[in-house]
């Protein structure tokens, strides 16, 4: 199956995320927004300066050439202009102070010229309303200024505090559980057992899931026994929104957690188009969705970046964060099956004007060094079927995906 119908069907299943919680904007980066914020204020509240100069009527200004003005008065950020006008006159004005009545137009001071008997020159040319920034221009009270699903950022959270609010409703955090499977795995710092593995899957999904805003239970190893598999996806499925597993969805006669999936559940779909990842077990078990990843790092990586990056978006009614792919030169040859997506891990090197993408020379879906050494992956899509030194191709930043 194909990424895109993949989340498709995985969208249209999972349960949306109906409790909210308030929280102040000092810990809302990275919160999902639960309704659409209306601004209270206008913002600006009122007209003010952009710069250090001279508050003047247009209309008071020569049509052909400099004018002079008389000084009437002074105001700074954080004073009120009231009782001050500017017919026929000029006011000092600093960035951030209100516009005296009358006034929509400011020189910047570096523009005028003092003169001894304490009236100021101001050039010819200036525009109608330069420098001065109206009530209301960067969101009129009333007006929408964050919609309802959107991941709040560090940008979003200063237009809050600009708008004088101290806390936002959002979403709560998704609770998910994560498992590892495989009588091999073993945790870091025990004692390897003959031909045991120390477990890498575990702690790389808790730190994507922490970084995509989730609260993690990790519960551990599940050893290759299906009615215990069963049991523990059950268990985990009463108190969570979600169940990722790693390993265990492939077609070995050790791979249960695809028929855990089908005896108390449903299967959404088993096996995706792509490359490293195709091992993808999609299901809903007592009516919490299940992903079971496959077993190797690399793919664990990607299927996570495109199929539970998503799926965690959906539960929380959130607006997906686009990935965006910038275009480099390719630096190697690939040949590909049709018919499926493939993400090659790459370097970037600078060669003059070309940013250029090295493959990393060790590719297996394993080798765990393949993303720490490397910077990113090429998407190449299921029509393409072989790239050369020179093609332009895409490029996603792992900075995007994590």
């Amino acid at each position: 199956m194909r990424i895109e119908d993949a989340l498709a069907l995985v969208t249209a299943r999972v349960p949306l995320i109906a409790e909210t919680e308030r929280v102040a904007i000092a810990d809302a980066d990275g919160r999902v927004l639960a309704r659409p914020l209306v601004a209270p204020i206008d913002l600006p509240i009122f007209d003010n300066s952009a710069v250090d100069g001279y508050a003047v009527a247009h209309a008071d200004l020569a049509r052909d050439g400099s004018t002079i003005l008389p000084v009437a008065g002074r105001i700074s950020a954080g004073q009120t202009a009231e009782g001050q006008s500017v017919r026929g006159t000029s006011v000092r004005i600093f960035t951030g102070a209100p516009m005296p009545a009358g006034a929509d137009t400011v020189f910047m001071q570096e523009d005028v010229r003092l003169l001894d008997d304490g009236r100021v020159e101001l050039p010819f040319g200036l525009a109608h309303g330069a420098n001065r920034r109206a009530m209301g221009e960067d969101i009129a009270r009333g007006e929408e200024a964050l919609a309802e699903g959107r991941h709040l950022e560090p940008r979003d959270i200063a237009l809050v505090a600009a708008l004088g609010l101290g806390s936002l409703e959002v979403r709560r955090r998704p609770r998910v559980a994560v498992f590892s499977t495989g009588d091999e795995i073993c945790d870091p710092e025990r004692p390897l057992a003959p031909a045991a593995i120390y477990d890498s899957n575990r702690y790389a999904l808790t730190a994507l899931l922490r970084r995509s805003g989730c609260e993690v239970t990790d519960l551990g190893i599940l050893r290759d026994d299906r009615n215990a598999i069963q049991a523990n996806l059950l268990a985990a499925s009463k108190n969570h929104d979600l169940i990722l597993t790693s390993g265990g969805v492939s077609t070995g006669e050790e791979d249960h957690v695809r028929a855990a999936i089908a005896g108390r559940g449903s299967m959404v779909f088993w096996r995706l188009a792509i490359k490293p990842g195709r091992p993808v077990a999609m299901g809903v078990i007592d009516g919490t969705p299940l992903v079971g990843l496959p077993g190797n790092p690399v793919a664990v990586f990607v299927t996570f970046a495109y199929v539970v990056r998503p799926l965690i978006s959906a539960i929380l009614g959130a607006v997906p964060k686009p990935l965006v792919a910038s275009t480099v030169i390719s630096g190697f040859s690939y040949r590909k099956k049709a018919g499926r997506r493939e993400y090659v891990r790459v370097s970037l090197e600078r060669r003059g004007r070309d940013t250029v993408a090295m493959k990393y020379p060790v590719d297996g879906a394993g080798v765990i060094t393949s993303l720490t050494r490397t910077d990113g992956l090429i998407e190449l899509g299921e029509d393409l079927t072989r790239i050369e030194p020179g093609d332009a191709v895409p490029f996603i930043d792992y900075r995007q995906l994590t």
